[in-house]
């Protein structure tokens, strides 16, 4: 039995190729937001099951990989075509050769694996919902089930999820929700002030989210819940590769939920998380030891000012504007 349970329906398989002087290295590791997640949460000394699926011979190897990282890995086999990609990053940046977003789960494998998801997460306790390679990979709706299966059961979700699959997720319940500014702008958001976005963000909430978390690239985290908003702003590092940073900081607020922390006191953790793996090139990793020192010059604040009656200016469509303004309430 594991201490986290991530349901991470098609895990990637991820070739990089470097330049090391007069040579070229080649990088092969399993990837994908799950495993991103799973990888940070390993680092961190708490156990893990994924349940995925895996396709072909690509699936074989990501297997393989999940399993060298030390990650119990619960897969349902299936035929056709696994996620994966092939980036060139010698010049610095990465440039994509080839990539293929594999093909959509067929009914009887999501069936088989939705029921490991909630065998698992019920022996487990805490449950992440991540996200899939691609858009037409399994229907939307398979998280609103998910996550009101689950919580039903007794188990804490947890999602950073984006869209309809976010969307979804609300409607089912969830109790901690991490997503980017980015994608409340994405879906209408037209001022970014901290007030504006609470307002969203109290949106989310009475949606069906008990905790949020908003990541703001360079500006400090925002988190809302029963006692109002924070603001969170850990150490500034030298950014060597930004992605990953967002699921490293998930990874560490379950990891602290996990120890008996609640979100409010796990933020903090996972902030340091995120703001480790931004100086590394490998997505979803980081020091414990130096997560823990960094962990200490995290800085939590109520938001000066939040009085909790502003309301978010949004178009009709998207995250926030689900949700009534006050005076309309």
């Amino acid at each position: 039995m594991s201490d986290v349970t991530i349901f991470a329906p098609s895990p990637t398989l991820t070739v990089t190729v470097e330049n090391s002087g007069d040579a070229d290295e080649i990088h092969i590791h399993a990837g994908g937001q799950g495993v991103w997640q799973a990888r940070m949460l390993c680092r961190l000394g708490v156990s893990v099951t994924m349940c995925c699926t895996l396709a072909g011979e690509v699936g074989q190897v990501i297997r393989h990989l999940l399993e060298d990282d030390g990650v119990e890995v619960v897969g349902i086999d299936r035929p056709g075509r696994a996620s994966a990609y092939v980036q060139d990053r010698r010049g610095g940046e990465r440039e994509e050769i080839g990539a293929e977003v594999g093909d959509p789960i067929a009914r009887h494998e999501l069936d088989e694996l939705y029921g490991a998801v909630i065998r698992e997460g019920m022996r487990s306790r805490v449950v992440i919902l991540s996200g899939p390679a691609a858009d037409d990979v399994l229907p939307p709706d398979t998280y609103r089930r998910l996550a009101a299966d689950l919580r039903a059961s007794g188990c804490t979700v947890v999602v950073d999820l984006a869209g309809d699959r976010l969307d979804a997720a609300l409607e089912g319940g969830v109790d901690v929700l991490k997503v980017s500014d980015e994608e409340m702008r994405a879906h209408g958001l037209d001022d970014e002030s901290p007030q504006t976005i609470a307002a969203a963000m109290r949106s989310l909430r009475s949606r069906g989210a008990g905790v949020v978390i908003v990541t703001r690239a360079e500006e400090p985290l925002l988190l809302l819940d029963g006692e109002g908003l924070a603001e969170i702003t850990p150490p500034k590092l030298e950014v060597a590769d930004s992605r990953g940073a967002g699921d490293s900081l998930t990874a560490g607020v379950v990891a602290g939920m996990v120890r008996g922390e609640t979100p409010r006191g796990a933020i903090t953790l996972g902030a340091a998380a995120g703001a480790m793996n931004v100086t590394r090139h490998g997505l979803g990793t980081g020091d414990a030891e130096a997560i823990a020192e960094l962990r200490k010059r995290v800085r939590i604040a109520p938001v000066a000012g939040d009085d909790g009656t502003s309301s978010a200016r949004v178009s009709p469509d998207g995250l926030a504007s689900l949700a009534e303004t006050e005076e309309e309430r």
